[in-house]
């Protein structure tokens, strides 16, 4: 078939990879088109998934997933409906089957004259094989006829409505390189197209860490879109081939599984960020068409780089994103060098300082040579970048470590107004607002963030903040049903059983909590003296062990320990770790203790003391 066909009223020339009809013509993608010529072969037969894979791919391994998004996009050329297909039909656990006949357009007429029983013979053979076929595939031709002139009727009328896109979701883009090894280089790109993405404020885009949970998902479009609350959907992939990059794209209607755009993007690897940046453009467009008729700029352009200094900072991001997955503190140091070697690749690549500034402050413990690191790089990807999303949160932290709160509220309103869709931008904001005492502002700000990142929590610490420890405990709970191996969500459940005096649960989730973090012993240990002498003691033991935990620098948690002493009523000792928290702030991740100094339950019983309401006015917060 590969001098054309006709399906319906489209033309197909596989020779140029194109359909056609009324004048308008679309390119499909190689491997799109010979799916579509491997059914056309067998019009009305079952093809099944194996001969369509081993037909379309006979010499890369490619997953279910690379075929499906075939059939999607030819559905979305042919107009089809998934749950009401006209022209492909799935055919479960087998494969798919073309419902409608294939007419071939480059056979010669036979001119020849026909003495009239030949003509009747040959007129009763069409009008029988039409009475054969009208049960069956003629049946389907003609509702999909039908439906065509249904649908043109509605276009020209003007009653077609194409449902809206508000909100928006990148799923991570497939890696066709037949190569694991550059997982990292496809997750870089999803990076990429979201923070980009994320910069148009009329439109809602989810989170990376929200969307990177759908990696080889076997759910539907709907089910995704359904989980995450959203309209649309970006699905795609990336092929890297030595120095050249292919990428397509395709949006989606997430709810109806209907395709509204999709298109293909070649080029050279030193250009990728120009080539993502034409995809969100090009996004952009579509979702803003349906939004408001004005542009909106993307504020934030490109940066052109090496080849080298770009492959190790998507190799330092891919190790950073691991860390806190089920990897430890390795992964951070394995990330720094990454982003150390592209920063020596070009020293004026600004994402690469930032990355490297992130990678310190996740450490369990910052040594001051370490936070000097942290401090330069920050500096110096400002320097570079200042009017970058990443700079401008970067300049927020920094004028909260140096307890500047007017400054660093000002700072975050420019972040999230730069990145309107930066769930952690939002985040922060919120703990800013909280400690000004400022509830209010605080709870809408963590709700945004919950809104563009519902895979993770955002709302218990104000919650538990205010005292509703019944709903924090509730999100919480939803929270460790998804990431049970996550240990901050089961140290704040901790806190918020100490709150509610229910010790027994509280301990429970203290001991998952150092488990977690590698500390199985300190956990039995503390399990064995909860069993024996109750919760007092426990907690005294839990003290004691950070405080050992400190001196041989494995971490440093000055404030859980003003925690535990202050549960304890021994005042003196938490009042200690407060000060020494403030002293030594820089060995903690930006701002930390001044967002909890104000407004910590655990700390209620040094509210009246007179050397915390002094530490207070110390940190520039109201006593």
């Amino acid at each position: 078939m590969g001098d054309g066909f006709r399906i319906a009223n489209w033309l197909i020339e596989p020779r140029l990879n194109t359909v056609a009809r009324n004048g308008a013509t679309t390119r499909l993608e190689p491997k799109v088109m010979e799916v579509l010529v491997c059914l056309a072969r067998r019009a009305g037969e079952p093809v099944s998934k194996e001969e369509l894979l081993q037909a379309v791919w006979p010499d890369t391994f490619v997953t279910d997933d690379g075929l499906k998004r075939s059939i999607s996009e030819l559905r979305r050329v042919f107009e089809d409906d998934v749950r009401e297909p006209r022209v492909i039909q799935t055919i479960p656990k087998r494969g798919y089957r073309l419902m409608v006949p294939v007419e071939p357009v480059n056979a010669e007429p036979d001119t020849s004259p026909k003495s009239p029983s030949e003509e009747s013979r040959g007129a009763h053979r069409r009008w029988r094989t039409l009475a054969l076929l009208s049960g069956g595939l003629a049946a389907a031709l003609l509702i999909l006829l039908g439906a065509l002139y249904v649908s043109s009727k509605q276009r020209l009328s003007g009653t077609s409505v194409a449902p809206q896109i508000r909100s928006i979701a990148v799923l991570p883009l497939q890696n066709l390189s037949g190569d694991p090894g550059q997982e990292y280089f496809s997750d870089g790109m999803t990076d990429a197209l979201i923070t980009d993405l994320a910069q148009i404020g009329s439109l809602k885009v989810i989170s990376r860490t929200s969307s990177m949970q759908y990696k080889h998902t076997s759910k539907s479009l709907p089910e995704i879109a359904h989980e995450l609350g959203i309209d649309g959907i970006v699905e795609g992939s990336i092929q890297r081939s030595g120095d050249r990059l292919l990428i397509t794209a395709q949006l989606i209607h997430g709810p109806s599984d209907r395709h509204f755009w999709a298109h293909t993007y070649e080029g050279d690897f030193r250009d990728v960020f120009a080539l993502e940046r034409n995809v969100t453009d090009d996004i952009a467009r579509q979702v803003q068409v349906r939004l408001k008729p004005q542009n909106q700029e993307l504020k934030s352009q490109p940066q052109p780089t090496s080849p080298e200094a770009l492959d190790a900072y998507l190799q330092g991001n891919y190790h950073l994103s691991k860390y806190g997955n089920g990897s430890g503190a390795e992964e951070l140091k394995t990330a720094a060098k990454f982003f150390q070697q592209a920063i020596d690749a070009d020293p004026k690549f600004g994402p690469a300082y930032f990355g490297l500034a992130h990678a310190y402050s996740e450490l369990p413990v910052l040594l001051p040579q370490d936070a000097a690191a942290e401090r330069k790089a920050d500096e110096t990807g400002v320097a570079l970048d200042p009017n970058s999303p990443e700079a401008q949160i970067t300049l927020a932290n920094i004028k909260l470590g140096d307890l500047d709160w007017p400054g660093a509220e000002k700072e975050f309103r420019k972040a999230v107004a730069l990145s309107p869709n930066n769930a952690e931008a939002h985040d922060d904001f919120c703990e800013v607002l909280s400690e000004m005492g400022r509830m209010d502002e605080a709870w809408k700000e963590c709700q945004i963030a919950q809104g563009l990142d519902p895979d993770n929590d955002h709302l218990a610490t104000i919650l538990y903040k205010r005292g509703d420890y019944d709903h924090a405990i509730a999100a919480l709970r939803l929270m460790t049903d998804r990431h049970p191996n996550d240990g901050g969500l089961h140290y704040l459940l901790y806190e918020c059983y100490v709150m509610k005096q229910n010790d027994k649960d509280a301990i429970k989730e203290l001991e998952r909590m150092l488990t977690l973090y590698g500390l199985s012993d300190a956990a039995a240990e503390i399990h064995r003296v909860f069993v024996a002498s109750g919760f007092r003691a426990a907690m005294l033991q839990w003290a004691k062990k950070i405080e050992k935990l400190q001196a041989k620098q494995q971490f440093y948690m000055p404030v859980n320990l003003a925690d535990a002493y202050a549960i304890l009523s021994e005042n003196d000792h938490a009042l200690h770790w407060l000060d020494q928290a403030v002293e030594h702030r820089d060995m903690i991740r930006a701002g930390l203790p001044a967002t909890w100094l104000g407004t910590d339950p655990m700390l209620a019983s040094l509210r009246t003391d007179p050397r915390y309401k002094d530490l207070l006015r110390r940190v520039g917060l109201p006593p």
